[in-house]
């Protein structure tokens, strides 16, 4: 790897042991290269100059004035008891009018000896009121020597970088030490090939560097941003294109369905036709498994569009082709769910070597943690021997004990719930790599979907199917309009008179163990509005409302008479299976649950969900939530109850929830406001977010664009032999752990 000297510099040769370990400790910066791409978060002007007699309130001025007098005063305060507080009060003037500077504590030092009558200078401050008068405090200010316009235009027009900074490093202290690294930008390598670069007008490496950090106009900054951004995006797809183009490399058993089999069979028996976006996705996925390297795709689809019964279609033919297929759930309410409708979907299909099966059946097995040992010993048999041509089970699949035939297809269902190790485990039990499949019910904007999946191909079901329901969302505002709420119930008493189900979705279980303020808890009372919060006040807010406790309220108040359940995540697994196959059969009326029926729980019954505390779910929760009623031919309600007050930006996020069905859209607005740390960090890549400057909704462009030059270079040299700047940024980005990510995938 070419070395870049100036930039590889540590911290500490160049800045000093103290302020370098601050920056290690509290930033991540190791290097001259590190320090140089921590960039503003933004720039402050110093603000046009201003007339004393025409200040704005609140906002940064600076102006030029002349010292018209200035006074010492000692006070008593509770930090200085003895009258020993000090305050300095300097009166300002221009000609045009007069301006008070204050200065306290230890701030009056440097301008009681400075500031003296008669001095002229320039200061910089915010404007506020104070006893009627406008006022500066502890103002930034120049002297002003030999008063020439120059230095006062140019003192006051500069843009003064602000940068992310920490209680231990001032802004401004990181703004010293990036002038004292500045020169090295001028070695920085370029990770651009330089007819990329030529071909879209972007600035080199070190002048957007010099810009970014030493502005002289806002031009320089957008030239500076719109190279960086090009930056973040390419390098990040160059390692994605190469992961593609790695993958494209491994053999694969090719699994092609053959005409008269299992799959022709099952769709004989399908009760509907399929929509034509599941015929177009079905298709591409067919053709991934004939290929002869792994396929690599990621199956996105609204809430409802039928990506079970696409990913089921898969699975089938590749039994068809002579493989096993394996799907894995994140929870085991979900695999017994999966388990339950697959096998009902296949009727005699899914009896495979019992009698009266059908000719191509085969065994559908579930594996999963708290199975009896009979049970499970049987299930491992079935998977050995390739009795069972399809398993369905939780990351019990994983465990080194669990031997397949011949692992063929590898469907993941609710991908961000599983760790890259778990997927790498299961991928490791095929004798080849197996094909891999990733279902994920949260619609993800394309662009993000290129970020963060880069390496999967990506197909999307966008149609619901026919006699699908829509669904009515609306905001129930519980603090304001107690009398909604007790409406709310009455529309759940409704609903299950007309022979329907409802959900009751809460936050907390509300037993002991996830509960320290024990007995703090709120009511969910046919009338009132539960607990009560100023507004948004965090500190102030009771706990989230629980299930154990809003059941039982519900039970003996508004829903009194009604058949009520309880399901949560810290029952038994028979339990839950048990309450959730009441609830299915229609033994229950009101199913009061954690989000555990977030994914995959299907109950056409059930038309009405309301959701208690909504505030404190994510957007694309709430749609996933949502998605669990209007699964029949009865229209869907939910309802979204908060206290939150009308103006805060919880109400905006519910509104924007209730105002639409388009999961696309919701994920969007999602990501505004989460922005892309959470998409890109953590969770992901095991590694905080790479993104600096590029914003993944706002720049889909470069986005996109950035795929197709990283494909076009990556297929050209796979081993970036001709292009050592990119190289260096790629070992920058890809440090030990991401590259491990990026490998496992």
């Amino acid at each position: 790897m070419d070395l870049v000297p100036a930039l590889e510099e540590p911290l500490k040769k160049v800045l000093g042991p103290a302020t370098a370990k601050v920056m290690a400790e509290h930033l991540g910066l190791h290097t001259v290269g590190d320090l140089l791409h921590h960039y503003p978060r933004r720039y402050e002007e110093r603000g046009q100059l201003t007339h004393l007699a025409d200040l704005p309130m609140d906002e940064h001025v600076t102006v030029v004035a002349q010292v018209a007098d200035a006074r010492l005063h000692t006070f008593a305060s509770a930090r200085a008891p003895r009258g020993k507080g000090q305050r300095l009060e300097v009166t300002i003037t221009d000609g045009s009018g007069r301006l008070q500077l204050v200065f306290f504590g230890n701030g009056v030092h440097k301008p009681h000896k400075e500031l003296l009558p008669g001095t002229r200078a320039m200061f910089a401050g915010k404007v506020s009121v104070f006893n009627r008068r406008l006022q500066l405090a502890h103002p930034a200010y120049e002297l002003l020597k030999g008063d020439t316009e120059e230095t006062v235009e140019s003192w006051a027009g500069a843009l003064i970088p602000l940068y992310p900074a920490t209680a231990k490093l001032e802004s401004w202290k990181i703004g010293k030490a990036v002038q004292t690294v500045l020169p090295s930008a001028q070695e920085a390598l370029d990770p651009l090939p330089g007819a990329l670069r030529e071909g879209r007008g972007l600035v080199p490496l070190p002048e957007a560097l010099l810009k970014i950090h030493r502005p002289q106009t806002k031009a320089d900054i957008e030239d500076a941003r719109a190279r960086l951004k090009w930056d973040e995006a390419f390098v990040l797809q160059v390692a994605l294109a190469r992961r593609r183009h790695a993958d494209a490399q491994l053999p694969a058993v090719p699994r092609k369905a053959g005409p008269r089999g299992l799959l022709a069979d099952f769709d004989d028996r399908l009760p509907f036709t399929l929509t034509e976006g599941q015929r177009k996705v079905s298709r591409e996925i067919f053709d991934d498994l004939a290929a002869e390297h792994p396929m690599h795709r990621l199956l996105q689809g609204e809430v409802g569009s039928g990506k079970t019964l696409v990913a089921l279609r898969a699975m089938l033919a590749v039994v068809d082709a002579g493989g096993q297929a394996a799907m894995l759930a994140p929870t085991e309410v979900l695999a017994q769910q999966h388990h339950r409708s697959i096998t009902e979907m296949m009727g005699e299909l899914a009896e495979g070597g019992m009698l009266g099966g059908a000719e191509h059946a085969t065994k559908v097995v579930l594996l999963t943690g708290s199975m009896g040992a009979a049970a499970r010993r049987q299930a491992l048999l079935d998977l050995a021997t390739g009795e069972a041509g399809l398993v369905i089970g939780t990351h019990a699949l994983i465990e080194d004990k669990v031997q397949f035939h011949d692992l063929g297809l590898v469907v993941v269902d609710e991908q961000h719930r599983f760790g890259v190790e778990q997927r790498d485990a299961l991928r490791g039990k095929g004798k080849q790599p197996p094909h891999l499949l990733v279902m994920t019910a949260t619609p993800i904007p394309r662009t993000v979907a290129m970020t963060v999946f880069g390496d999967l191909e990506t197909s999307v079901l966008d149609q619901l199917p026919a006699g699908r329901s829509p669904i009515a969302s609306h905001v129930v505002p519980a603090a304001d309009k107690p009398h909604f709420l007790a409406r709310a119930w009455e529309r759940v008493r409704e609903e299950v008179a007309k022979g329907h189900q409802a959900y009751v979705v809460c936050p907390r279980i509300g037993d002991e163990e996830d509960d320290p303020k024990k007995g703090a808890s709120g009511k969910a009372s046919g009338g009132k509005a539960s607990g009560g919060a100023g507004a948004g006040e965090e500190a102030d807010r009771r706990p989230p409302l629980a299930v154990l406790e809003v059941a039982d309220q519900l039970a003996r108040g508004p829903l009194s008479g009604l058949r009520v359940e309880v399901l949560h995540g810290r029952m038994q697994p028979d339990d839950k299976d048990a309450v959730m196959r009441r609830f299915a059969a229609g033994d229950a009326d009101v199913l009061v649950a954690t989000t555990v029926i977030e994914v995959g729980v299907n109950v056409p019954n059930a038309t009405v969900m309301v959701i208690m505390d909504a505030d404190r779910f994510g957007v694309s929760q709430l749609h996933q939530l949502r998605g669990r009623v209007g699964r029949g031919s009865a229209p869907g309600l939910c309802l979204l109850v908060t206290e939150m007050p009308e103006a805060s930006p919880a109400r905006g996020r519910l509104n924007a929830v209730a105002a639409t069905l388009d999961g696309f859209e919701l994920s969007r607005i999602d990501l505004e406001q989460r922005r892309e740390g959470d998409v890109l960090g953590q969770a992901q890549s095991g590694a905080r977010s790479s993104l600096r400057v590029l914003a993944v909704i706002e720049d889909e462009e470069i986005i996109a664009e950035a795929r197709e030059e990283a494909a076009a270079v990556v297929a050209a040299d796979p081993e970036l032999e001709h292009l050592p700047g990119l190289r260096t940024a790629l070992d920058a980005l890809l440090d030990e752990e991401r590259e491990q990510y990026l490998e496992k995938g």
